[in-house]
């Protein structure tokens, strides 16, 4: 679909920009250059032997006494930081092989906001552990849900027994961790016991590398046994479900993912321009990306300085490498490159040349196409409110019955111009010991946090039936829900499309960046007019929506929405209906606003204290999250529809006689415009 951006007049100060919620290695040109994220490899070295690494060295190898000193290190980490490094990625090889490793870790945490360590657990040992306290994420490798399964991918014997006694070291120091679970042929028929183990261990676990890669070295017989150990590609997309909502999320953003590349041959220009991390091996050659082992590409820091590796060698990379006619050829035009992981780095692993396809992800693209393409017909639907389309997507295949009927008169086949995405999952998360932010609001069904650019809703109602977790981006835009179990999405006739109890969460939050509310009212359209009802619950505002049965178009009898376009204000029917269950996605020009009152008499009278008309109007006012930012929204969209609507104080009985005034208003104003 096309879209052409709509303009719409100030109210007090421009709407902020969106932004996202989810954290992302690649930054938009607007944020400065800066190393914000580094990654070091303490060595290469591994007590474990396992048959799908692509970076091992034996424990004794030469090259140990290559490898960065403490002090080396510890200069590095100063540069770095001085230059603005926040986080550490610490990993191998197997670090804790180096005698120093506490010294090492205990100063880059010491010099850092926040670090995650990878690990095979087997040398971990109580001084360790305590260590390991420190708040960071741990990630622990898993090979095997059993001993016969994890010793024979590793090579050595014990090694299941000394990964188990490392958990325990780290749960009986209160050290969190993650379970990094590594699938491959050897263990895949016991992969869902492996995922049972890691809930036993940890309330976290992760999926460490679903897809494995060539080794570093470009040894034929170490190529050929990872070749072995590689899953069907069809069971790598499974366990490594593509996002699609991300993914088109960041072509709004006019970012991309870390492994595309631009339709020319000049590889390393858009990674190196977005990317604010860096990558240093066990010898200090520093680069942009861990899975560069071309030595042209990489600087040696023991022979120069951080700051000129960072501010000149890195950016010289960007015309250095060409893929050439190998690649124009091939991965450049192919149809299948927007469902494709295929990097440049991955092109030399396998093939020595950067330029080159790689023939395993050329499988795996054609699966991920396939999933799409199914996720896009079964687990996601559209719906359009207010001139805005709610992308709604789960985790379990979406049916004609899972939402009720009334969600059909607002359903679309697409997205529109402006699309909010509402993900659903059916797993709660572990909440123990996260820090989710600062409170902002607690009352019934709700406990709210800020954290971040993120929202997050938890939910406090009594009982089991309603405690869902919502986490939404800083304008409500984006949100990901999850539910302790799908027991009630699977019942179908769902009466929210976010299964938050009500939909107004997410509605009265974006449509105030979007000069809209949502007030308590019934609405009809009558020739062409649009008519709002505003008041609380026993005003008449059913009642008043009954007699214009056959006379006009019913919108809703309980909630409407005022949205402020360029050309006026307009008011668009909702599905939260009360009493009479018409409702309608229609919408029509805002041509009155009237306060009903039930009585003995039938009559229309135009108000004309502004300030009594905006106390009403903001007393009927839908409201979840307030907050400063929101009242001022609301105060300004307020005060402008008391000033450019007309307003009037309806008196009416049960006979009907009020639609006539109404039908003699409407003709009026017809005649005025």
């Amino acid at each position: 679909m096309e879209c052409t951006k709509v303009e719409f007049p100030a109210l007090t100060k421009p709407m902020e920009r969106n932004q996202p919620y989810i954290s992302l290695k690649r930054f938009p040109a607007s944020i400065p250059r800066i190393p914000l994220e580094g990654n070091l490899d303490l060595t290469y070295r591994c007590n474990n032997n396992c048959r799908h690494c692509w970076l091992r060295i034996s424990p004794k190898a030469k090259e140990r006494k290559s490898e960065l000193s403490f002090e080396e290190i510890k200069r590095v980490v100063n540069e770095a930081r001085k230059m603005g490094c926040q986080k550490w990625n610490i990993s191998g090889g197997e670090p804790m092989l180096r005698p120093d490793f506490p010294e090492i870790f205990g100063y880059i945490t010491s010099k850092s906001v926040s670090y995650s360590l990878n690990t095979n657990g087997t040398l971990i040992n109580p001084e360790i552990a305590h260590l390991l306290k420190r708040k960071g994420n741990k990630m622990v490798a898993l090979y095997g849900a059993t001993a016969d399964v994890h010793d024979h991918i590793t090579r050595n014997p014990g090694s299941f027994e000394a990964t188990m006694q490392g958990f325990a070291y780290l749960k009986e120091a209160g050290a969190g961790f993650t379970v990094q679970l590594i699938p491959m042929r050897s263990n895949y028929h016991q992969f869902d016991a492996m995922v049972e183990l890691a809930q036993s261990l940890s309330s976290h676990y992760r999926i460490g590398a679903a897809w494995l890669y060539l080794s570093a070295c470009g040894s034929r017989r170490r190529n050929a046994e990872i070749a072995r150990q590689r899953l069907d590609p069809r069971v790598v997309i499974e366990l490594d479900k593509p996002d699609l909502s991300y993914e088109e999320w960041l072509a709004d953003q006019e970012e991309t993912l870390c492994h595309r590349v631009g339709r020319n041959d000049v590889l390393f220009a858009d990674c190196i321009g977005s990317r604010r991390d860096f990558h240093v091996d066990p010898y200090g050659h520093m680069t942009f990306c861990s899975f560069i082992k071309d030595p042209a590409l990489r600087y040696d820091l023991r022979n120069g300085m951080f700051q000129e590796a960072w501010e000149t060698f890195i950016p010289s990379l960007v015309n250095r490498v060409r893929g050439g006619s190998e690649f124009l050829e091939n991965c450049a035009v192919c149809n299948l490159r927007n469902d494709c992981r295929w990097c440049d780095v991955y092109g030399y692993l396998e093939h020595g040349r950067h330029g080159a396809k790689v023939d395993y992800l050329c499988q795996m693209a054609r699966e991920n196409m396939t999933f799409k393409e199914n996720w896009k017909l079964n687990h996601r639907r559209y719906y359009e409110i207010a001139g805005i389309t709610l992308q709604v997507e789960a985790d379990l295949p979406i049916t004609d019955r899972t939402f009720s009927e009334k969600f059909r008169q607002f359903e679309v086949q697409e997205a529109g111009c402006d699309t909010i995405s509402i993900r659903h999952h059916f797993d709660l998360p572990n909440l123990d010991k996260t820090d989710l932010g600062q409170i902002v609001r607690h009352e019934i069904p709700w406990r709210i946090y800020r954290k971040g650019d993120s929202w997050i809703y938890l939910g406090t109602a009594p009982g089991d039936s309603f405690n869902p977790v919502a986490v939404f981006n800083r304008d409500h835009t984006r949100a990901r829900i999850y539910h302790k179990d799908n027991s009630q999405f699977s019942q179908g006739n769902l009466q929210s499309l976010s299964l938050l109890g009500t939909d107004q969460i997410v509605l009265t939050r974006v449509l105030a960046d979007r000069q809209g509310c949502i007030f308590h009212s019934s609405g009809a359209v009558l020739d062409g007019q649009g008519l709002l009802f505003v008041g609380h619950s026993g005003a008449g505002k059913s009642t008043t929506v009954k007699m214009f049965q056959g006379k006009g178009e019913i919108l809703c009898d309980d909630r409407n929405i005022v949205r402020r376009w360029p050309e006026g204000f307009r008011m668009h029917g909702t599905w939260s209906h009360g009493e009479v269950p018409l409702i309608s996605a229609a919408s029509a020009p805002l041509s009155a606003i009237f306060f009903p009152h039930k009585s003995t008499d039938n009559n229309l009278k135009l108000l004309e204290n502004r300030k009594e008309i905006i106390g009403y109007l903001l007393s009927c006012l839908i409201k979840s999250l307030v907050s400063p930012s929101w009242w001022d929204k609301m105060l300004a969209l307020i005060g402008v529809l008391a000033r450019e609507i007309p307003c009037y104080a309806m008196e009416f009985d049960m006979s009907g006689k009020i639609v006539a005034e109404l039908e003699k208003l409407v003709r009026q104003r017809r005649s005025i415009d």
